[in-house]
């Protein structure tokens, strides 16, 4: 990400890049700043999209052979494509010598390292993953942009406020809008704002369901359930979530015995450093043994359902009503 920060800035722009991975949000804020960058006040009519799987590579590389409409650059994006992975032989031959008043983005969410179109525009221009942020890093930017707001907020409620809206930055950026909103007439966001306007997400509900199992309140498991039932959630999504859960938490429980501090734990589990915490405390209600039962009978319920032996929503209903008894933990 810095480096295409150094390039637009210095206007030394490479003819080709790659955009990729998780973060869709940081992903098309780059895009747009790169195809700015690279049309230079130019006409967008010197700008043409290509996106989904199935795109023409002869088609790409004739409109990279026309010239500009009264410019110096055509911008050719390319998103989502698929030729990362396959069909981009023609198009990775080509760009060894494309024309060269055409520039291309590409945007891709996976890529294959393997492949000779990839292998290619890593040679020819650059390749950028944007990844997930760490914590430290989604803190700065929600305190950035409350700051541009004129806001404030307390480190707790800040806490709060991403432990419920997780790690994706256009969740967190739509989240903020709606505090904004909610909170105009006022300079400080309370964590009472958080919890009146802020959406949890699916992942938090099946958080507090395994929470209420861990304190045997099966009645509040089930209404969690419900709820998920009532967003129109699949029972056997819901289960796959229980059963991740359920996974994360003997992970991190194991990482826990062996010593490891919060944030390589997080690491490890594959949990933001500010949720790691939560799982840590959630962890210490329940033995190894019965996380590995549970995952264990998580697996035979998706089995049950699966061979026609129950429907899919008592299926996952038993399971909560069996894991919310207290003398199994």
């Amino acid at each position: 990400m810095q480096r295409i920060a150094e390039d637009i800035k210095s206007g030394q722009l490479k003819q080709i890049y790659l955009l990729y991975g998780e973060e869709a949000y940081l992903i098309r804020q780059y895009r747009d700043k790169l195809r700015d960058a690279l049309l230079n006040g130019g006409s967008d009519m010197n700008i043409n999209r290509f996106e989904g799987k199935g795109v023409s590579v002869p088609q790409i590389i004739d409109m990279a052979e026309t010239l500009p409409f009264f410019a110096d650059r055509r911008v050719i994006i390319l998103e989502n494509t698929e030729l990362m992975k396959s069909g981009g032989e023609k198009l990775a031959e080509y760009l060894k010598n494309p024309a060269e008043s055409s520039s291309f983005v590409f945007v891709e969410r996976e890529v294959d390292k393997r492949s000779g179109l990839y292998k290619a525009v890593k040679k020819l221009g650059y390749a950028a993953q944007f990844g997930r942020q760490d914590a430290k890093t989604l803190q700065r930017w929600v305190c950035g942009i409350l700051k541009k707001e004129g806001k404030q907020i307390s480190p707790q409620t800040l806490q709060f406020f991403l432990e419920g809206t997780g790690d994706d930055m256009e969740n967190i950026r739509k989240e903020l809008e709606k505090l904004l909103c909610y909170t105009l007439d006022r300079d400080v966001i309370t964590s009472e704002d958080v919890g009146e306007i802020c959406v949890p997400q699916v992942q938090n509900h099946i958080f507090d369901m395994i929470t209420a199992i861990a304190n045997g309140r099966g009645e509040q498991a089930l209404k969690l359930y419900y709820d998920l039932l009532a967003l129109r959630e699949p029972p056997m999504r819901i289960l796959y979530l229980i059963s991740r859960q359920f996974n994360q938490l003997l992970q991190v429980k194991e990482l826990a015995k062996k010593g490891y501090p919060q944030a390589v734990i997080g690491e490890k589990a594959g949990l933001p450093g500010f949720v790691a915490g939560k799982y840590m405390r959630q962890a210490s209600g329940f033995k190894s043994a019965f996380l590995k039962q549970a995952l264990e009978d998580c697996a035979e319920t998706e089995y049950a359902f699966k061979s026609g032996k129950i429907g899919e929503r008592l299926s996952v209903e038993l399971l909560i009503v069996k894991y919310s008894s207290r003398d199994q933990k």
